[in-house]
């Protein structure tokens, strides 16, 4: 039977805009934009199940139209949503990004209310169903509290994307407080990672994250590639070659696909490889999912 994971965290609205030259503040730019179907835990859900799993996603839909809209489209993908729920009392959650006309992030807005739903009593009801997970992956869309109560709670490996520097902080924090700190991945891109450790190097960042009891770290750097940590080894890989032509879900691509090797019990650097893979697929779409990633081999 195929690998069961379960992701919690957001799913959104995404709308995309990229422009066709250079950015003129204070002004109209022309450019082109895509709206589409986003959310960190969505877009991790949507890879996984390109990649082969049976994925259930544990979210709050809004009771507005994107709601209805997003819930359905979540099922048409194969991912299932029976854990999760509908409330009319949030709206469902928009992302509003503006790419460079070459496809890189200038600024985005994240409206996640949505979110703050998944509390660790709205988890607790599902604390049953969600250990039958092989693996759980969480973002950090859901609070600090909720993290800590997936950390103290699930007792399968999980794995946990930074998101944005100011909600990677509720990681850290959540470690803090845990009884028994332990986290079996994190995902960090470089401005995230040395926000919440203060240090000045991806290098620094990565041990200052070791030690507050992550098992394994990977720094997502860009262009410049990927770092990875973990007690026993550390690996620098280039980013691969590509015209990129939209950044929006590349990360979240990353982390489905450093998940979906653990799923296939290969190395620790063939995880970080095979992440990039999955990340240059994403990149060169102009969706947040590309469904060519189910063509990637491990």
């Amino acid at each position: 039977m195929n690998t069961l994971i379960s992701i919690v965290g957001g799913a959104n609205i995404d709308m995309s805009a990229t422009l066709n030259g250079a950015f003129i503040a204070s002004d109209s730019n022309p450019g082109h934009v895509d709206i589409g179907y986003g959310g960190v835990a969505r877009n991790i859900a949507h890879n996984l199940s390109l990649l082969g799993a049976r994925t259930q996603l544990l979210t709050v839909f809004g009771g507005d139209l994107f709601g209805g809209l997003l819930y359905d489209h979540c099922r048409q993908q194969g991912i299932d949503v029976h854990l999760s729920e509908r409330d009319s009392a949030f709206r469902t959650g928009v992302y509003l990004c503006i790419n460079n006309h070459g496809g890189e992030m200038i600024a985005a807005v994240a409206d996640t209310e949505a979110v703050n739903a998944i509390t660790p009593e709205w988890l607790t009801k599902r604390n049953g169903e969600i250990n039958l997970s092989d693996f759980v992956v969480a973002d950090t869309n859901i609070s600090e509290d909720a993290i800590r109560w997936l950390m103290e709670n699930v007792t399968v490996p999980l794995f946990i994307d930074g998101v944005s520097t100011t909600k990677a902080h509720r990681v850290v924090n959540a470690l803090r407080k845990c009884k028994l700190p332990y986290l079996h991945t994190l995902k960090l891109n470089l401005k995230e990672a040395l926000a919440v450790t203060e240090t000045s190097t991806y290098a620094e960042a990565a041990q200052q994250l070791l030690d507050l009891g992550i098992a394994n770290v990977y720094i997502t750097l860009g262009s410049e590639g990927v770092y990875c940590r973990n007690a026993a080894e550390e690996w620098l890989f280039p980013a691969l070659p590509g015209e990129i032509v939209n950044t929006t879900g590349a990360g979240d691509a990353f982390l489905a696909g450093v998940v979906h090797a653990h799923t296939k019990n290969i190395g620790f650097p063939q995880t970080a490889q095979y992440g990039l893979m999955a990340a240059r697929a994403t990149l060169l779409s102009p969706k947040a999912v590309n469904p060519d990633i189910a063509n990637i081999l491990l």
